[in-house]
């Protein structure tokens, strides 16, 4: 996978890799209305119980995507998914504070843009 787009992250004793995907973005975006509205939420959580299961949701939805890509590329060897109920009992919030920082990364690294200029101007000097 391209390291570029992904972020790791540990939980028990096993690494999963964060990806966003096109098809975790339709999701996000359903649920909070895009992706920019995705932090104001997680700032603005009503209370602690609410942010928690926001970022359990989003660490179960990023970390499945290259388990399901995975499964679509080995059919013969699939992984189990994670649900949010194995990431909250193998987890800590201390853990979840570190996974927020994976989660901007994954985001982040899903959505930047690699801009190259060119190395000559193709417009005469004037003068």
């Amino acid at each position: 996978m391209d390291n570029e787009r992904i972020a790791v992250i540990t939980i028990g004793d096993e690494e999963y890799t964060l990806l966003l995907t096109t098809k975790a973005t339709k999701e996000i975006a359903g649920r909070y209305g895009g992706l920019e509205n995705l932090g104001e939420k997680l700032m603005k959580s009503e209370n602690f119980e609410m942010a928690i299961g926001e970022i359990v949701w989003l660490i179960t939805l990023l970390a499945n995507q290259s388990i399901l890509i995975h499964n679509l590329k080995d059919k013969e060897h699939p992984k189990e998914l994670l649900t949010e109920d194995v990431v909250e009992l193998l987890t800590t919030p201390l853990d979840l504070a570190g996974y927020k920082t994976a989660i901007t990364e994954a985001l982040y690294k899903g959505t930047k843009r690699n801009v190259e200029s060119e190395k000559e101007s193709k417009n005469a000097q004037v003068g």
